[in-house]
């Protein structure tokens, strides 16, 4: 019993891919890339972290294209190729791109103009509500008066 716990927990433990570099630089850029690119399916996941089939897949991809000898970039290149720019994690700055690196900032700063539009709104209704006119303190200075 005792045994079958133990068999069972190693095979959860055993790694999903398993692959053969041909030198540790190989296997560095390897894990970098796949920390770089981001799984076409997943909404938030790299390749390194994502189990779907597709980034299965693209590990697979990113593995046979480093044997081959392509650079860095031309694997990079090659995914956007294949997936878009949805593929990076750091999108590059292009006309298509704005929103994605402008748009927080934008919403950020509507946000906050905003507040202060309608906290000087609030602060000019007080404001306003506690003049009277002169009409109205003559009147009220004569109720107070009479009583």
């Amino acid at each position: 019993m005792l045994l079958s716990f133990f068999w069972v927990t190693s095979v959860n433990a055993s790694p999903v891919d398993t692959f053969e570099f041909k030198d540790e630089a190989t296997q560095l850029r390897f894990q970098v890339l796949s920390k770089e690119l981001r799984c076409p399916k997943c909404q938030n996941q790299n390749l390194a972290d994502s189990n779907s089939k597709i980034a299965v897949d693209l590990r697979n991809n990113l593995y046979n294209l480093l044997q081959e000898g392509m650079s860095d970039q031309e694997v990079i290149d090659f995914m956007v190729y294949r997936y878009g720019d949805f593929v990076l994690y750091r999108p590059p700055l292009k006309e298509q791109t704005y929103i994605l690196w402008f748009g927080p900032l934008v919403i950020l700063f509507g946000f906050i103009i905003s507040v202060i539009f309608v906290l000087r709104k609030r602060s000019q209704v007080k404001a306003n509500e506690h003049d009277l006119s002169t009409q109205e303190q003559a009147n009220l200075d004569d109720i107070l008066n009479k009583q």
